[in-house]
């Protein structure tokens, strides 16, 4: 199954995570299909960017986002 999830990147104990497209078998850091957006929880407020377009496609064909992308998600649309 093709998931919308987080992955994390940036130091340590300095999170900064990508919205990813990758399937559900590979690791949370590993191989990924496409990059749709990022989220950064430490700055005030919070950047969250996420490509509307492309979460709608890949969800349309299937993909299933995580409870914490749905929120992220929810989030952007608020905001436009």
């Amino acid at each position: 199954m093709v998931k919308i999830r987080l992955a994390r990147v940036g130091s340590k104990k300095n999170p900064i995570y990508r919205v990813v497209v990758s399937d559900s078998r590979s690791p949370r850091d590993g191989r990924n299909i496409e990059t749709i957006g990022r989220y950064n929880p430490q700055t005030d407020p919070s950047i969250v960017e996420v490509d509307l377009a492309r979460a709608d496609h890949w969800m349309g064909h299937g993909a299933q986002p995580t409870p914490a992308v749905k929120k992220l998600i929810s989030i952007v649309r608020e905001r436009a």
